[in-house]
């Protein structure tokens, strides 16, 4: 598979897997920006791609910065369709001020393939041994 990668500013990194066998290749942020504790902010990556039709890219954490200072990704979802700026949502969860630096990654992107299913409205679902429970509700 391929995925044609677009710079939309001159000092964009194009997205690369760190090692052979990754499942997920890093987004580097094309600005450098402070997160308060608490807050959240939009990085962009400096690039547009080209995800085929049937996949999708989901932007996940990168483990280092999330365990390591606290930053979390908001998640997010790239359709196939989809041509603008790749940006990833991250929240400050520590107790210190962190700064993502231009250049430095910010997140990564995993490549899967989707299947689309029919929506069907009905009046009633099968039953399961699970039911109605969730939230905790199979203990601790």
């Amino acid at each position: 598979m391929q995925i044609k990668i677009k710079k939309l500013h001159p000092d964009a990194k194009i997205p690369t897997y760190a090692h052979i066998g990754d499942a997920g290749f890093d987004l580097y942020a094309i600005e450098s920006v402070t997160i308060p504790v608490g807050a959240r902010v939009l990085v962009g990556a400096g690039v547009a791609m080209e995800i085929p039709d049937g996949y999708v890219g989901l932007i996940w954490d990168k483990s280092g910065l999330s365990i390591n200072h606290g930053l979390k990704n908001l998640g997010g979802v790239v359709d196939a369709g989809y041509r603008g700026e790749i940006k990833a949502g991250v929240v400050n969860l520590s107790s210190e001020d962190y700064t993502i630096t231009a250049g430095h990654k910010v997140a990564q992107m995993l490549i899967q393939k989707v299947e689309r299913a029919e929506i069907k409205e009905v009046t009633e679902l099968s039953d399961t041994t699970r039911g109605h429970g969730g939230f905790g509700s199979t203990g601790k």
